[in-house]
């Protein structure tokens, strides 16, 4: 996979913190407001899986801990940077599918520790990076829109 250009460091990013919780819909409805609406829901399961391990894994939910979240569009990329109060942890390059696997289930299983929650991150972000000894991911979402041939020049 060829990564995806991080934002210049002189954009404008947007930014908000809260305590550890579990109630997130305000939080998410604010980091989806100016994604497509096509996209909405597979970013709100992605967002809200990364949110739930930054709260329950990371701050263990101690409202005294705060996440903090960073987000911008550049062009065709949209870019969360999620940071957590947390020790850290031990993450995962990437996420794959048993070979044997039986697609026929009802759940696909993961082949490595990483779990369902961060598998779901690496299924939905066009790329997922850490940094801080696992207290920061940063989840990009490249969004291309392609003209129907009748349209094209």
């Amino acid at each position: 996979m060829v990564g995806i250009a991080p934002p210049s460091p002189k954009a404008k990013w947007g930014s908000l913190s809260f305590a550890s919780t579990l109630y997130l819909h305000p939080v998410l409805d604010t980091l989806l407001g100016h994604t497509p609406t096509d996209l909405r829901d597979e970013l709100r399961l992605g967002l809200q899986e990364a949110l739930v391990n930054a709260a329950k894994h990371g701050n263990q939910l101690d409202p005294r801990k705060t996440i903090s979240v960073q987000y911008i569009r550049t062009g065709t990329a949209y870019w969360w940077v999620i940071t957590d109060q947390g020790s850290g942890f031990p993450f995962p390059a990437q996420c794959h599918l048993a070979a044997d696997a039986n697609f026929e289930a009802e759940v696909e299983v993961p082949t490595n520790e990483c779990g369902r929650g961060l598998f779901i991150l690496y299924q939905i972000f066009d790329e997922v990076r850490w940094s801080s000894g696992g207290k920061e991911v940063h989840l990009c979402k490249q969004v291309r829109r392609w003209l129907p041939l009748s349209m094209r020049r």
